[in-house]
C-alpha cells in the first residue's frame, strides 16, 4: 500500500496527524494508496515555511520568474504521458482526456511567461508642479488554493502559476481523492528552478481547509467546487480579511434552434454531455431544442450516438469515450437522481441503469442516460448531477429557451447552435451567463481570456487566469513623488489641488 505525503520546503514530508484518506482506483473500487490529512498545525508549518521563502522570491525580477515558467512548460511536455497516466489512475478519466487536463493547465503557464509585461504599472510625469506619479503591482505574500478532484492538473496550475509568477508563495490543498498529480507538479516546478518553499502541497480535508481560512498570514484563497462549499469559503475567507475567489456549481444549457445542423449539434451534445463521465463544471447537462419537430430530430440523432458510447477503464485503449465516476458515493448520487427523474415524470429514452462492465463489477461505472420531456420543476433539471446524464427540456420558442437558461440559479456556461447570426448575437448579448458558446458546446476560454461564471456559479469579483489573475494575485501601490527642486517653503494646510 503506497503512502503519499505532503510537499513542504522542497521535500516530501510524511503526515503527522495520524489521519489518512483512501485513494481509490475508480475502475476497480480498490484502495490503491493512502493520503495523509493535515492537521491545523501542519498547515501552519507549511505557511511558515512559505512566508520565510516568499520575500526573496518577490525580489527576483519578473523576467527571471518567467524563465522558471518557461522551463516548467518544457518539463510538462516532457512528462505529459507520465502525468496523464497518474491522473487517469486516480481520477478514472481516459488518457486523452487526462492529457487535455494537463494541456489546459500548461497553456495558462505559457500565458504567465508574459509576467514582465502583465506586471507593468503606469506613470504620469508632471502630474503637478514638479510632481510625478506612478503605480506598481506588488505580490500579496502567501496565497492559497483549494482545488477539486475533476481537474487535478489544470485547476491547480490555473491558480499557482499566476500567483507564483506575480512573486507570491502558494499553498495548494488539492482534492484528497486524486492527490498524486499535484505532488508531481510541485516537484516539476522546483526542477524548473523554483526556490524551495514557494509551492507547498498540503493534503487534507475540512480541517486543512479551515486552517487555511483562519490563518492570518494567508492573503488570498482560490476555490473550485460545489456551490455550498464555495459560499462557505467565500463568506469565511472574506470575514477573515482575505481576498477570495470561489467557483461553484453549474447547470449548462445548450439551445438548439430549428435551423441548426442537427448532426453537428448531436455530436457536440454527446461529447459535451458524456465526456469525462459528465464530471465537468462546463459539461452540457441540459439540451433545449426549440420546437417539437427540432426536439424529435435531435433525439433521433442522439440515441444511436449515445448507445454506441464505449465506457471502460483508461487501460482499455484510447477509443474509450469515458471512464468511471470518481467514487462509489458519486455513483450512488447519480443513480438516485436518475430514479428521481423517472419518478417525477421525465421520459428516460436511453437507460444506462443496468450497465455492467465484465471484470470491473466493483468499479464506479455509470452507463449513459438520456432524458426527454423534462420540466424545470424536476430535480434532474434543477440540480447538478455531475454524471453521464443528459436532460432534454423542450421549448416552444426562442424566448422560452433563453428564459430557461436565464432563470436558472447557475450561470457558468451555455451554448446555442444556429445558422442565424442575428439569433446568435442576441443570445450572446442578452444571456446572463459568464461563458457563451456559439456553435461551440464547451466555451472554456483560452488562457489569455478569463474563466468565470455568473450568478451562483461564482463568488468574488475577478475571474480565473487571463488578465484577472494578475489583478487577483497583486495589490496596486501608487506613489506620488516630488523632489527638492520643486518643494516650496512653508507647509500646506488645505487639500492639494492641481494648479
Amino acid at each position: 500500500m503506497q503512502e503519499l505525503s505532503h510537499y513542504i520546503g522542497g521535500a516530501h514530508v510524511a503526515g503527522t496527524s495520524g489521519r489518512f484518506a483512501d485513494v481509490m482506483n475508480p475502475a476497480t473500487g480498490e484502495v490503491q494508496a493512502k493520503v495523509p490529512l493535515a492537521s491545523t498545525e501542519e498547515v501552519a508549518h507549511a505557511v511558515e515555511v512559505a512566508a520565510q521563502a516568499q520575500p526573496a522570491w518577490a525580489a527576483v525580477n519578473p523576467q527571471r520568474r518567467a524563465r522558471v515558467m518557461m522551463k516548467f512548460v518544457t518539463l510538462l511536455n516532457r512528462d505529459m504521458d507520465k502525468l496523464a497516466e497518474a491522473l487517469s489512475r486516480e481520477h478514472g478519466k481516459t488518457l486523452p482526456d487526462a492529457a487535455g487536463d494537463v494541456q489546459r493547465g500548461l497553456e495558462v503557464v505559457e500565458y504567465c511567461i508574459g509576467a514582465p509585461h502583465l506586471l507593468k504599472g503606469e506613470y504620469t510625469d508632471s502630474a503637478g508642479p514638479g510632481i510625478d506619479m506612478y503605480s506598481m503591482r506588488q505580490a500579496l505574500g502567501v496565497t492559497a488554493g483549494i482545488t477539486p478532484f475533476n481537474f487535478p492538473a489544470m485547476i491547480p496550475m490555473w491558480m499557482f502559476a499566476p500567483a507564483i509568477a506575480c512573486g507570491n508563495a502558494f499553498i495548494l490543498k488539492p482534492s484528497e481523492r486524486d492527490p498524486s498529480v499535484p505532488l508531481m507538479l510541485a516537484e516539476l516546478m522546483e526542477e524548473a528552478g523554483l526556490p524551495k518553499g514557494i509551492l507547498q502541497v498540503v493534503n487534507g480535508d475540512k480541517e486543512a481547509v479551515d486552517a487555511i481560512l483562519h490563518d492570518d498570514v494567508i492573503q488570498s484563497i482560490g476555490f473550485v467546487g460545489s456551490t455550498p462549499i464555495a459560499e462557505y469559503i467565500y463568506a469565511t475567507g472574506c470575514a477573515n480579511g482575505k481576498r477570495v475567489q470561489c467557483f461553484g456549481g453549474a447547470k449548462n444549457h445548450m439551445i438548439v434552434m430549428p435551423d441548426a445542423d442537427m448532426d453537428q449539434a448531436a455530436d457536440a451534445l454527446v461529447g459535451a454531455g458524456y465526456g469525462a463521465a459528465g464530471e465537468r463544471c462546463m459539461a452540457i447537462s441540459v439540451a433545449v431544442p426549440v420546437g417539437d419537430e427540432t426536439a424529435d430530430r435531435l433525439i433521433e440523432k442522439l440515441v444511436p450516438r449515445i448507445e454506441k458510447l464505449k465506457v471502460g477503464p483508461y487501460t482499455a485503449g484510447k477509443d474509450v469515450d469515458y471512464g468511471p465516476v470518481v467514487t462509489g458515493a458519486a455513483k450512488a448520487n447519480i443513480e438516485r437522481l436518475v430514479q428521481t427523474g423517472i419518478d417525477q415524470g421525465a421520459e428516460l429514452v436511453v437507460d444506462g441503469r443496468d450497465f455492467k462492465l465484465q471484470g470491473y463489477e466493483d468499479g464506479y461505472f455509470v452507463g449513459p442516460h438520456l432524458f426527454d420531456r423534462a420540466t424545470k420543476d424536476m430535480d434532474i433539471y434543477k440540480q447538478e448531477i455531475f454524471g453521464p446524464v443528459l436532460t432534454t427540456v423542450r421549448a416552444q420558442s426562442y424566448e422560452e429557451a433563453i428564459g430557461l437558461a436565464m432563470d436558472h440559479e447557475y450561470g457558468n456556461g451555455t451554448a446555442i447552435f444556429t445558422r442565424d447570426g442575428d439569433t446568435a448575437r442576441d443570445f450572446a448579448n442578452r444571456i446572463n451567463v459568464g461563458m457563451v458558446g456559439i456553435n461551440v458546446p464547451i466555451p472554456v476560454p483560452l488562457a489569455y481570456h478569463t474563466f468565470g461564471g455568473w450568478k451562483k456559479s461564482v463568488f468574488g469579483d475577478l475571474n480565473q487566469h487571463g488578465p484577472d489573475a494578475f489583478k487577483f494575485y497583486t495589490r496596486t501601490k501608487t506613489v506620488t513623488a516630488r523632489w527638492p527642486s520643486g518643494i516650496k517653503e512653508g507647509g500646506e494646510f488645505s487639500i492639494p489641488v492641481m494648479e
